[in-house]
Formats: structure tokens, C-alpha cells, sequence
């Protein structure tokens, strides 16, 4: 699984964090620690330690909070995720499918208006 950042994606000024280049065990690595360290332990989740993920030129950090923010960034290099933990548990379940078997269709994490989208998909390039 690799991570990156998009900037001005579709000439509009909007923006991905991308998840992306992954396959089914990837998939169902990244549900299970988001359901067991956000959802159930309530703690963050910092992608720079996790070891099945491949960074390249930013840093994406899980975080609960009271509303759903998606989401957010300073310098364009961190990013945070800042979603209640409904939101989670929502995200949690939009990567049920991809854990199910291997696909080649994508999902955006969360739908929230923001100028930074976090988007899912097994395939792509860099």
C-alpha cells in the first residue's frame, strides 16, 4: 500500500490523500488497525509506523474528534484524518468490500465537502 498526496487534482483547486496500490491483506490490515486503534483503543493512528505502507512524500494521521473535519493540513507534508468515531466506524465499513476480494473500483473515505478528499484505491500510479 503506498500513500501520497495530490495537489490540484482535477484543475478546480481540490486535493487527494491517496491510498492506493494495495490488495486485499493490505486492505483488511488497514480496516483492522483503524477498527482496533481509533475505534475500540480511541487512540491515533500515525501511518509513518505502520509498516505496510509505503509513503512518499507526505504522512497521514488518524485522530477522533468531536466533528467530522476530514481532512486537514498546515504544510501539505502532515495530513490528519479528524473524523468523530462514527465517522470511523463509517470508514470502516466502506473498506468492508475490499477485504471481501480483490477489486479494481475505488471509494473516497469520507463524504465530507472539504478541499482535501482521502481517497481508496487498489490500483494506480504514481
Amino acid at each position: 500500500m503506498e500513500l501520497d498526496f495530490v495537489e490540484n487534482v482535477n484543475g478546480l483547486d481540490e486535493h487527494i490523500v491517496r491510498l492506493f496500490n494495495f490488495d486485499m491483506a493490505e486492505a483488511i490490515l488497514l480496516r483492522d488497525l483503524l477498527q482496533e486503534t481509533i475505534v475500540e483503543k480511541r487512540e491515533k493512528l500515525d501511518l509513518s509506523q505502520v509498516d505496510f505502507i509505503t509513503r512518499h512524500d507526505c504522512n497521514l494521521i488518524f485522530g477522533l474528534f468531536k466533528s467530522d473535519e476530514g481532512v486537514l493540513t498546515k504544510d501539505k507534508e502532515t495530513f490528519f484524518c479528524i473524523l468523530t468515531s462514527q465517522g470511523f466506524k463509517e470508514m470502516v465499513a466502506l473498506l468492508e468490500p475490499f477485504c471481501k476480494k480483490e477489486s479494481k473500483s475505488f471509494t473516497y473515505l469520507y463524504d465530507i465537502d472539504t478541499p482535501i478528499d482521502l481517497l481508496f484505491a487498489p490500483f494506480g500510479k504514481r
